[in-house]
């Protein structure tokens, strides 16, 4: 039998960038909001290799980007000083730069469709092209084109998964069985029960 859909749990982790800009309240509030349920929180600055196994990308990833970032030079005569294989790498070379700079907040939200509703609060990738109402879209402006021309990651300021079974991976990468919290919150009752029993007194 599958599991409930209302134990569906993703990642979620607050990067260097909303730490230091003193957003952590203000974004675990955001989560919190819709009735998702925190199940793990901890603070960490996180190692190179944890950073790597989280990216998890292979030969034929840095070979594909790469190749991207050499069209994407040639056509604004930018000089090509890499194979496509090494830009490619570069990326997340960058990525582990600006994750291992600082502390992150890691933490784990549980409840129905839980990936894709804090997907839709944290907004695209460029925090430019997010939308307004998403955590990208209202805190913060950075963009690949100012990313790119500092030769940096985008400061983005949320970590989130982008599917169920790379929650799955993901939390097993960040966090031990024995941290995670089973527990009920008073507000599960009128976000999933389905008779409504004992509201009226």
């Amino acid at each position: 039998m599958n599991e409930h859909p209302k134990k569906e749990s993703t990642l979620v982790v607050l990067k260097p960038d909303a730490v230091q800009r003193s957003l952590i309240g203000e974004l675990i509030k955001r989560f919190e909001n819709t009735g998702l349920k925190m199940k793990a929180l901890k603070m960490m600055v996180p190692s190179e290799d944890l950073c790597w196994q989280h990216y998890n990308k292979d030969e034929e990833w840095f070979l594909k980007k790469g190749e991207k970032l050499i069209e994407n030079r040639k056509q604004k005569n930018m000089p090509i000083e890499k194979d496509a294989k090494e830009y490619g790498q570069g990326i997340i070379e960058a990525l582990v730069k600006f994750m291992t700079a600082g502390p992150v907040v890691a933490m784990i939200f549980s409840g129905n469709q839980a990936v894709g509703i804090v997907k839709k609060l944290v907004g695209g990738t460029e925090p430019l092209t997010s939308d307004v109402g998403t955590i990208r879209g209202d805190f913060t402006l950075d963009s690949y084109q100012i990313s790119n021309f500092d030769d940096r990651a985008v400061r983005n300021l949320v970590h989130c998964s982008d599917s169920v079974e790379e929650a799955n991976r993901e939390i097993d990468l960040w966090f031990k069985k024995e941290e995670i919290m089973s527990y009920r919150l008073v507000s599960e009752h009128i976000l999933y029960d389905v008779d409504l029993d004992g509201l009226k007194e």
